[in-house]
């Protein structure tokens, strides 16, 4: 049995490295490319047009793509033809850029960028299927990391050496990420691993992605404000932008990536939050040389590294709300997309007012303002339905003597058995049915009658709902 499991880990552990490589390969070319890449930029000005119409097409396909890939991706073999399908026709598509401009030129950039979203949101399966829960923070976080520092280097070669010596390193890369793809599983026997008393997640938990959806729209309009009016104030340091832009991105991330457990990231993010309101700050208040844009560009890229490992790690959690992850990928990742198109929207309705930086900061500061009035109620809602994220401050983070004093007021304890009481203590401390059956002496079947009269004299649905009743009891003292 233990060389089995042993042989089961071996292969989830391969798997699992090598959706990274695909996920990092693609998604470099994605960056890179058409959302708001360098090679992009680089093309339509060596044809002396404007970059304007492409950017904001490829937006709204790439947010169709996530938003509609769940209806026709539905396991993982489709998913898997997905995947190789998007490669090739993104080969294809960047080769009619050789060209020069015509109309096939967008047509083939709003199709890419649709099969793009359709293939981010699909390579959750096998971020689900094979990346145990507790882990997917490291996984997109390496993801993340190495799609950035491939973006680097295409980047490079688009600005200085030439626009379609990028766009070949690009689909080069591409091509390589075609042949690990092929080595993707795509046997749905390997969708069920060894579990652990795993439990259904209603579907009225979605809530808690609803309100971080709003949370990730609110907070990546800075983003686009970004895009639109810092990018273009430094377009002069081009020679420096190449390769320092996404660096302290990078940087942030690889930190929050390895900073100990037991560290509480929830206070970074309200350090990320501040690091935004700053960045904006100094791009009013200071000038456009090579330091300033140092101080700027770390202070908003670094805030933007914190806040993407935050929330895409939160979504690789949320996966299980759904038996089709594509979908939780999908909505999740179009927020992004729409906070990015409406904070460049709204930079390119101020940039002609004159006052362009100053009514860019004041319109940052709002979105600061803004995410600091959202951060805690969102905390709230995804701390018991995500009590194991590093991200957020557990119940099972609290000392024992304080749990078992909550626990000890918990309303509903007369209504319970000495038995439900003390599955009850268990489940609130976070442990799945297997591990109380093990600690008890009794049968899974038995754990889940006891506590399926738990939460009917709870009148709670769910684990997440009866948390939210112990921490009520918490907040109120």
């Amino acid at each position: 049995m233990k060389s089995k499991l042993d042989k089961y880990t071996l292969k989830t552990m391969s798997n699992r490295r090598l959706s990274v490589v695909v996920f990092s390969l693609f998604f470099s070319w994605l960056l890179a490319f058409p959302f708001e890449g360098r090679i992009l930029y680089a093309l339509t000005d060596n044809y002396n047009i404007s970059a304007d119409s492409f950017v904001f097409g490829t937006m709204i396909a790439h947010f169709a793509g996530l938003l509609t890939c769940s209806f026709f991706v539905k396991n993982l073999r489709r998913a898997k033809r997905l995947i190789l399908f998007s490669i090739v026709f993104c080969i294809v598509a960047s080769s009619i850029f050789f060209r020069p401009p015509f109309i096939l030129w967008m047509m083939a950039l709003l199709t890419a960028s649709f099969l793009v979203g359709c293939c981010v949101a699909a390579w959750g399966f096998y971020f689900k299927h094979y990346t145990p829960k507790d882990e997917r923070i490291k996984t997109i976080a390496d993801g993340l990391i190495c799609s950035n520092l491939l973006m680097i280097l295409i980047n490079m070669v688009a600005i200085h050496i030439s626009p379609h010596a990028g766009l070949g390193f690009s689909m080069l890369i591409l091509g390589i990420a075609f042949l690990f793809a092929l080595r993707l599983p795509k046997d749905e026997e390997s969708e069920n691993p060894p579990s652990a008393g795993q439990e259904e997640i209603h579907a009225g938990k979605a809530g808690p992605l609803v309100f971080l959806c709003l949370f990730i729209v609110v907070i990546t309009i800075n983003s686009g404000l970004m895009y639109q009016v810092q990018g273009p104030a430094f377009a002069h340091l081009e020679w420096l932008s190449s390769w320092y832009w996404a660096l302290p991105y990078i940087v942030a991330i690889f930190i929050m990536r390895n900073l100990p457990r037991k560290t509480n990231r929830a206070y970074i993010l309200y350090v990320a939050i501040a690091m935004i309101g700053f960045s904006f700050i100094a791009f009013f208040l200071l000038g456009r040389s090579w330091v300033d844009y140092l101080i700027v560009n770390t202070l908003i890229l670094g805030a933007c590294g914190v806040y993407d490992l935050f929330w895409w790690s939160i979504l690789g959690e949320m996966l299980e709300l759904h038996e089709n992850p594509a979908k939780i990928m999908g909505i999740g990742l179009s927020a992004n997309i729409l906070g990015v198109l409406l904070g460049g929207l709204i930079g390119i309705m101020i940039s002609p007012a004159g006052q362009q930086n100053q009514n860019s900061s004041m319109l940052a500061l709002g979105v600061v303002c803004i995410t600091l009035v959202l951060l805690p109620p969102l905390h709230k809602r995804l701390i018991t339905l995500l009590k194991n994220h590093v991200y957020l401050t557990a119940i099972t983070e609290i000392p024992t003597q304080e749990q078992d004093r909550l626990i000890g007021e918990f309303n509903i304890k007369e209504k319970l058995t000495e038995r439900e009481v003390e599955i009850a203590a268990l489940i609130i401390k976070g442990k799945t049915y297997r591990m109380i059956a093990g600690e008890l002496h009794v049968s899974e079947n038995t754990v889940k009658t006891h506590v399926k009269n738990i939460y009917s004299k709870a009148e709670v649905q769910s684990r997440a709902e009866l948390m939210h009743l112990l921490l009520d009891i918490r907040f109120s003292h």
